[in-house]
């Protein structure tokens, strides 16, 4: 295998502040916290793991500290690691722009102990069951934390995608307008409706990135340095259309969908409506969307010129925000992921700012804790919150019944995290490829001092994560 230019060679894995993760070493008997966050809230309690798995969860008491039990210190919080169903990791093809072992490393340091990789942006694309192998084939041996694999829908390509579903692809994206990649076609309404269709002969979820193509063409105009008038040309109206037209499909054709990287509160409303009538449509958010806002006068703001928060569909204004964080309170939203998807700096034109000719993605996997942290807990969330958006709610969807929970029977993924610690975000301080993220410079709560995958703490000195599939146990 062919190295890639920074691309870590076994050093010890830092958090986000630069200090080493992982000071605990081995396997965890135990672990005790004053803290711990279950399915059914947060108190004291000692998690039992045995085979890395979790085999009881007892009262704090429990024990006497032996046999390799970890008791966490007062400031510390126990929580479940976290699960991130939205994650590029761009390799093969495209292993410049993010591989496999920078992604995990980075996810392991914020707390995530699985993710599920996206489709596109590698070469080739995941839209048949070989291509699902060549991915699985460029990540084994690499991965730091468990990963699995979202198939594509494409123009063409319906018929495969049962044999996608077999082969152990978690379930199709699709996209409705262009997707940046030539590569990745978008589907007009019969290949929707056709892929629904075919996804549902195997009970499949089928994503949607819900942009609008027509509203989409009718709100172009240059934006250059402006990040307002990029909002505008990518407006809540372009998502909104779409996610209604996401649901008249499944109306028509029964099946699941799932819409990613909801950035309009009001398309919640359409999605809300349509559990109502019983149809099978969830929705998801983003740690940006539920942060910025373009015309933030504060520190949450997004200035002109700045295409590292460049992203599709964009982050609109505060009103918006706000009423996003309404949504994720009233359960409308299964999910919060990152959407994490770098570029090398030269596609993001930072030198210009110029939004138009920009790689569109935030690089964020590494600070999506934090980030959702920061920002829930001024508004009044805890953390049980923060655990039921971002490690049991993306487990759910994905149908990972051992992940995203601290509970007997489940794998024993655990997250030790700070939540009263400050810090502020250094690009370089972080384990992805590219040291570029809106996050640069901001204050954030949450230091994540360790996670551990089955039982173990990840160091980042050996993979040990590993490939999983759609209906493994």
């Amino acid at each position: 295998m062919t190295a890639v230019p920074g691309e870590p060679a076994g050093e010890p894995m830092t958090g986000p502040t630069g200090v080493p993760t992982g000071g605990r070493t081995g396997a965890v008997g135990a672990v005790r916290g004053r803290r711990v966050v279950l399915p059914d809230g947060e108190r004291p309690a000692t998690v039992v793991v045995r085979d890395g798995t979790v085999a009881a969860v007892h009262a704090f008491a429990w024990g006497d500290g032996r046999d390799g039990t970890v008791t966490l210190a007062d400031d510390e919080v126990l929580l479940p690691g976290l699960v991130d169903t939205h994650v590029h990791c761009n390799e093969p093809g495209r292993t410049h722009w993010e591989g496999f072992a920078t992604a995990t490393r980075a996810a392991a340091a914020g707390g995530i102990t699985t993710i599920i990789d996206m489709p596109l942006n590698s070469i080739p694309p995941t839209t048949t069951a070989a291509a699902l192998a060549v991915k699985r084939a460029a990540a084994a041996g690499q991965v730091h934390v468990d990963v699995g694999f979202w198939g594509g829908a494409v123009p063409g390509n319906a018929e495969d995608l049962p044999g996608l579903l077999d082969a152990g692809a978690f379930g199709a994206k699709c996209f409705l307008c262009p997707s940046g990649v030539e590569e990745f076609g978008h589907l007009d309404e019969p290949g929707l409706d056709l892929a629904l269709t075919r996804l549902a002969e195997r009970n499949g979820l089928l994503l949607v990135h819900a942009e609008d193509p027509v509203t989409l063409e009718r709100h172009a105009r240059p934006a250059g340095r402006q990040y307002d008038i990029f909002a505008l040309q990518r407006s809540q109206d372009v998502e909104n259309v779409a996610v209604a037209r996401v649901v008249d499909a499944v109306r028509r054709c029964g099946g699941r969908a799932h819409i990613v990287h909801v950035s309009s509160a009001a398309s919640l409303g359409v999605v809300a409506a349509a559990r109502a009538e019983g149809l099978a449509v969830t929705a998801e958010t983003c740690p940006h969307y539920l942060s910025f806002a373009f015309d933030d006068p504060g520190e949450w703001g997004v200035p002109d010129g700045a295409p590292q928060f460049k992203c599709c569909p964009p982050i609109h204004d505060a009103e918006n925000r706000e009423a996003l964080w309404e949504a994720v309170a009233a359960g409308a939203v299964d999910a919060v992921v990152s959407d994490h998807s770098p570029a090398p700096a030269d596609l993001k034109h930072l030198d210009a700012g110029d939004l138009d000719a920009a790689w569109g993605g935030i690089a964020s996997v590494q600070v999506s804790l934090p980030a959702v942290w920061t920002a829930a807990r001024r508004r009044g969330h805890g953390l049980p919150d923060v655990a039921r958006w971002m490690a049991s709610g993306p487990a759910d969807l994905a149908e990972l019944a051992r992940k995203g929970r601290i509970a007997v029977g489940a794998d024993a993924d655990l997250c030790v995290l700070t939540p009263d610690e400050e810090w502020v975000v250094d690009p370089a301080a972080l384990h992805h490829r590219h040291a570029v993220t809106p996050y640069a410079g901001r204050r954030l709560c949450g230091v994540v001092r360790a996670t551990y995958l089955r039982g173990e703490p990840v160091t980042g000195d050996r993979p040990r994560g590993r490939l999983i599939s759609r209906g493994a146990p």
